[in-house]
């Protein structure tokens, strides 16, 4: 089954997530995205195949790179983007796509609903 992580090596949450692929001997395509950011469009396909509002993706913890990024969350789906191209630390966490779909996986555990 092919799948993919966007990954944050420093992230529990991600390592969680990660370690349940794993555990069924999955081999993903790993992308750790603060090494290799994507671009505005690569970030515009990713938030389509979740199907959700960029917004949701948006990881506003960051507060310091909220602010630098000068960003709020009724701001247009461009500019999030944007914004999260800019600042890669902006992408929530972990993100996998399977052929089952593409989700947020939030806590960890949610990961399994795609495998």
């Amino acid at each position: 089954m092919e799948t993919t992580i966007y990954h944050n090596p420093k992230c529990g949450t991600s390592r969680n997530a990660l370690e349940f692929i794993r555990e069924r001997n999955i081999t993903p395509i790993v992308i750790e995205y603060l090494k290799t950011p994507l671009n505005k469009a690569e970030l515009k396909a990713l938030i389509g195949k979740l199907g959700v509002p960029a917004k949701e993706v948006v990881r506003w913890k960051e507060k310091e790179a909220v602010a630098q990024a000068g960003i709020g969350e009724s701001d247009s789906e461009a500019a999030l983007i944007a914004a999260m191209a800019a600042h890669p630390i902006l992408l929530n966490r972990p993100i996998v796509i399977t052929p089952k779909g593409a989700k947020l996986c939030r806590p960890s555990e949610t990961v399994k609903e795609l495998l």
